[in-house]
């Protein structure tokens, strides 16, 4: 099977890339070539005897997206994006990377279908911020999409694009609605999610960190790990069985920041959560509160997809991999 991964150079596609080379397989059948592309040059990984093209490519570009499956990749994971917090910042550049670049991926697809009978499977990582106020305490798998931010418009259109082109037999695709992903490794990102992470990484790391909005905050966390995960097990699917409703909100925690710190302090101490320093950020408060806070991910269990247990086996994970144990 040859896997094309677009967004391969981020936190969780280099994950990604490990993992399904770890496992030699993907779908259940033998992992023979790997495709990797960003906007930045993947590195290319080791151990892995099959064919490797790692390039930096831009989507958007014309030919773009047609070069990237020129070698009819069995299954794509669609990482690519410009985060939250940036999305909202630049409306251009988010609709040029979050809508245009996935409809030129659809649109490459498509000919090609029409060309050769090309039918990858697309696995398209969306967003809970596909939801908007006003919420139910706990959002169930039918609640109506009303995105309360551009990113969030942005990977509606994407869902509602992938369940069209996988309707019209063009490719198989599911759409996985990720969890904030805490704690993720690395340098904070624009995403307006980024504090999760940073109240939690820069603590633990000695550093401080800026919390932006109140200790009230609820929202949905799944670890690195997990997220992983889901993609994986997606490659697995069968996409056939799923039905119409091909985009899933994935399974998580539910946490409020003030849990957060709890779950720090549990592993930490009170020294760590010392160094959290409140600096209220309106526009960070705004986006993050239009967000939901918990949900009933009934399709997507039902199907085999599986979260962390609880927030201190987030806290956990990352304090193993990174500070050993």
């Amino acid at each position: 099977m040859h896997a094309l991964i677009l967004g391969a150079a981020g936190m969780i596609g280099r994950r990604l890339v490990d993992t399904l080379v770890k496992a030699g397989q993907v779908g259940g059948q033998p992992l023979s070539a790997l495709t990797l592309l960003d906007v930045v040059q993947p590195a290319a990984p080791g151990g892995f005897s099959g064919q490797v093209r790692a390039d930096a490519a831009d989507l958007t570009a014309p030919g773009a997206a047609e070069a990237a499956i020129a070698e009819r990749p069995g299954v794509i994971f669609h990482l690519a994006a410009v985060v939250s917090g940036e999305a909202e910042a630049d409306l251009e550049l988010g609709y040029r990377v979050n809508l245009d670049g996935t409809r030129l991926l659809l649109d490459a697809i498509r000919k090609a279908n029409a060309a050769d009978g090309y039918r990858p499977k697309l696995i398209f990582t969306s967003s809970l911020a596909v939801f908007g106020p006003p919420f139910p305490k706990v959002i169930p798998d039918d609640h109506i999409l009303r995105p309360a931010s551009s990113y969030g418009v942005q990977k509606a259109m994407g869902e509602l694009m992938l369940a069209d082109y996988a309707r019209r037999g063009f490719l198989d695709g599911i759409g996985l609605r990720l969890p904030t992903i805490c704690v993720r490794p690395g340098k904070p990102n624009k995403a307006a999610s980024g504090f999760f992470s940073g109240i939690i990484r820069e603590p633990l790391a000695g550093q401080e960190a800026i919390l932006p909005v109140p200790d009230t905050v609820r929202h949905w966390f799944a670890s690195p790990d997990a997220a992983v995960g889901f993609l994986v097990h997606a490659a697995g699917l069968d996409l056939a069985a799923i039905g119409p409703r091909i985009s899933l909100t994935m399974p998580g925690v539910s946490a409020t920041v003030a849990e957060e710190i709890e779950a720090l302090r549990r592993a930490a101490g009170d020294r760590a959560v010392a160094l959290i320093r409140r600096a209220p950020d309106a526009t960070i408060a705004r986006i993050v509160g239009s967000w939901p806070e918990a949900f009933e991910p009934e399709a997507a269990l039902g199907l085999g997809f599986r979260a962390d247990d609880s927030f201190d086996a987030i806290v956990a994970q990352h304090v193993a991999e990174f500070h050993g144990g």
